[in-house]
């Protein structure tokens, strides 16, 4: 693994951990953030390591999609988890009056989690 994937893996769980203290904290809006933000790390991880890498996240996110979920290197559910995320904090960010509820905040970490542990998986076997 390079040192870019690696540090944005090593991001990517710092991320996750700021996510569980706001979420214990009660701070949801800011925990789905951050599992977002968790979630976002590690999908740059591996575009890290093909050396690929855009400023928009939506070309990010369908990169992934594209070369990672549809030739079936990762299952769909982690697109699920990604577009997920990336509505709920948008919503929360942008939308007055949002308020996230604690069982969403909580989903959102237990899929950041998953899919940080999934790619690690990956990264360490080289199934790139």
């Amino acid at each position: 693994m390079n040192d870019l994937a690696q540090y944005r893996l090593s991001a990517a769980a710092e991320r996750l951990a700021v996510s569980k203290y706001l979420l214990d904290s009660g701070y949801f809006n800011d925990s789905v953030g951050r599992s977002y933000y968790a979630i976002f790390s590690a999908i740059r991880a591996l575009l890290a390591e093909r050396r690929v890498d855009f400023k928009k996240h939506s070309a990010v996110i369908s990169y992934f999609n594209r070369e990672y979920v549809k030739t079936g290197l990762f299952d769909v559910k982690y697109s699920e988890y990604l577009r997920d995320a990336f509505n709920e904090r948008n919503t929360a960010d942008y939308s007055d009056f949002y308020i996230v509820a604690k069982k969403d905040a909580e989903l959102q970490y237990l899929h950041a989690s998953e899919l940080l542990e999934a790619v690690k998986n990956f990264l360490k076997g080289n199934g790139q």
